[in-house]
């Protein structure tokens, strides 16, 4: 019994470190176990499941990450995985790792704030430039790049740059 359950474990760590190296195909720098995309890995019955929560409902960088994480799993000898996609409780950028949050700040794009989402609602958020630090910037539009995104314009550098919402 003993070897059975550390074989499951084994298996499911296995699991879980293959897809926690399938990055995020619109912000390529961030995993998503980075993003807190990757919500668990459960294995019954010798079967491996992955559970992924989208950053919003209707993302469609999902499918692409369902099908990465599969190839992931294959590439570990893991075949035939289900990759089921949680949307209760909905995915919040509370979520995101440190490391992820450095990563996208290194990258150019202003990490979210933390609690960031109420202030955001009164006009009242601070987004730090990812080039010079400063907090002297101003939101240009609700919508970047992608739909996880907005753009925003620092005051000093006058760089623009994307800001992940926050949500």
């Amino acid at each position: 019994m003993v070897t059975l359950a550390r074989d499951i474990g084994d298996l499911r760590r296995r699991a879980w470190t293959a897809a926690a190296t399938v990055v995020d195909p619109e912000i390529p720098v961030l995993t998503i176990e980075d993003l807190g995309v990757l919500r668990d890995v459960t294995v019954t019955d010798g079967h491996v499941e992955v559970a992924i929560t989208p950053t919003y409902s209707g993302c469609p960088a999902m499918s692409m990450i369902a099908l990465e994480i599969e190839l992931a799993l294959a590439r570990e000898g893991i075949r035939d995985p289900k990759i089921t996609t949680v949307l209760s409780p909905a995915w919040t950028t509370d979520w995101m790792s440190d490391d992820g949050r450095r990563k996208l700040r290194d990258y150019g794009i202003a990490p979210p704030v933390a609690g960031g989402g109420r202030r955001a609602l009164f006009g009242e958020q601070q987004v730090a430039c990812p080039q010079c630090g400063s907090t002297a910037t101003e939101l240009l539009s609700e919508f970047g790049s992608t739909s996880c995104k907005a753009l925003w314009r620092c005051r000093n550098c006058r760089e623009p740059f994307d800001y992940f919402k926050c949500h």
